[in-house]
């Protein structure tokens, strides 16, 4: 009798540590296993030169007859940034992870992140991209009712290194 209560009592520590050994390996996340944890899919890498550096782009949605706004996902990595361009009916843009910046021609350089947003005027030479040690990711949202972006020249290294404004 005794026998039969020390097996029971064995099998049952037996099970409930089996179960409670598998409940923490699915809580549990190798380093091999762990992604970055982001909003939108990092898209494709841009491969045109209208940029400096590694950036990826998902396209999230296209301009057409019934909304004329692209809506892009853009991730920057460290020291990557757009050439000076304009948006004919201008652009919004929304930080979304990192620190990056924006400038417009003429103004101090801003620094963005996470949470901010900035109004690109129609027509205003501007550019943005990551910070030099920090990649950036930012939703843009371009109205395309006037016309395609226009890009410039490259932003010089002076440019890009020129302290921000606070």
């Amino acid at each position: 009798m005794m026998n039969i209560k020390h097996t029971t009592i064995l099998l049952l520590i037996g099970a409930a540590s089996l179960s409670c050994n598998e409940q923490n390996k699915s809580t549990l996340i190798s380093p091999s296993e762990s992604q970055e944890s982001t909003v939108f899919a990092k898209g494709k890498q841009v491969t045109n030169d209208n940029f400096t550096g590694t950036v990826w782009l998902e396209n999230l949605i296209q301009a057409d007859s019934l909304n004329q706004n692209s809506i892009g996902s853009v991730t920057f990595e460290p020291g990557a940034r757009s050439k000076w361009h304009t948006h004919p009916a201008g652009q919004i843009l929304l930080a979304i992870d990192g620190i990056g910046y924006y400038q417009e021609k003429g103004q101090p350089k801003k620094i963005l992140r996470k949470g901010d947003a900035v109004k690109c005027p129609p027509d205003v030479p501007h550019w943005h991209g990551a910070s030099s040690d920090t990649k950036f990711i930012q939703v843009a949202i371009t109205g395309r009712e006037k016309g395609e972006t226009k890009w410039l020249e490259e932003v010089t290294d002076k440019e890009y290194e020129s302290e921000p404004s606070i």
